[in-house]
């Protein structure tokens, strides 16, 4: 197979499988079996999974995992995603299942202690961009500074099978800025959901207006004595956190993984992937994983 007919695949299991056990909790509908074990994530997610390889139709597919609550963003800044709740008790035990579930169909489970998914996903998408296209799934935003001309970005949208499709031309088109200048972006507002705060009283109107016109923070310090004088003041007494916001807003695309590619070829083994559906009662997989063992059979 030629490398430009090569197109890796990465997954965001964290993101696939939240927003799978959120979509069904909500109703109280966690798809207890007759083992007692709550499944409706790990349905969510291979519906998701199987969905987005139908799409992008990969040769090689990864999917990323944080590992445990704490990474070296906690060590240089202690309050970095304090906010977040414990999982449920009913997602708590679908996180390993899910794992084994994704092995089962031949796709390698990547997670590093001390990095997020976010990191792995960087990581990975920078080792292999020269060689191959690489489309990445998720339902993080973030995620878009990784956009480059061979790296694409599906953003989970309401049900199965819709996504926002981000290339960096799309992006450039949207934001009106390259997609690594989001980095900044975030360091000057901040970011709620993962509880750092950024320059106070910068919000994100200001932050993306601020970078479309300076391009980075260094150049907007550089010439901070144009700004109004509320930005200054803002930026004079924030400055620290505002720097080590951008540390924590940069994905880490050097975290220490090892993937051979040659473990990431997409090739489902129909009797293993059959078996642990079969086993966690997961209704209506096994005819929609047909879907994406015929493609791979026909192409």
């Amino acid at each position: 197979m030629e490398n430009n007919k090569q197109h890796l695949l990465i997954v965001d299991g964290m993101a696939l499988l939240f927003r799978s056990f959120f979509a069904t909790s909500v109703y109280g509908q966690f798809m207890i079996n007759s083992k007692g074990t709550p499944t409706n994530a790990i349905s969510g997610l291979l519906k998701h999974l199987i969905s987005v390889i139908e799409y992008t139709k990969p040769t090689h597919v990864i999917c990323c995992w944080d590992m445990g609550s704490k990474t070296y963003r906690n060590d240089i800044f202690s309050d970095y995603k304090a906010n977040r709740p414990e999982a449920p008790i009913e997602l708590q035990p679908q996180f390993d299942l899910a794992k084994e579930v994704v092995a089962a169909l031949n796709i390698p489970n990547v997670g590093i202690e001390g990095y997020e998914a976010d990191d792995c996903i960087g990581t990975l998408a920078k080792t292999y961009e020269n060689d191959m296209k690489v489309s990445i799934i998720t339902g993080d935003k973030d995620i878009l500074q990784l956009l480059n001309d061979s790296v694409d970005v599906l953003i989970l949208q309401k049900g199965i099978g819709n996504y926002k499709h981000y290339t960096k031309n799309s992006y450039i088109e949207e934001f009106q800025i390259e997609p690594q200048m989001l980095i900044d972006v975030k360091a000057l507002m901040g970011d709620p959901s993962d509880n750092y705060p950024g320059v106070k009283g910068i919000g994100e109107k200001t932050a993306f207006k601020l970078i479309t016109q300076y391009r980075s923070i260094d150049v907007l310090l550089q010439n901070v004595s144009e700004l109004t004088k509320g930005q200054k003041t803002k930026i004079e007494n924030d400055l620290d956190m505002l720097l080590l916001s951008r540390k924590l807003a940069e994905i880490n695309c050097q975290a220490p993984l090892e993937c051979l590619l040659e473990d990431a070829i997409f090739q489902i083994d129909e009797e293993k992937a059959f078996s642990i559906i079969k086993d966690l009662e997961l209704k209506g997989i096994q005819k929609l994983l047909k879907n994406v063992t015929d493609v791979k059979e026909a192409i």
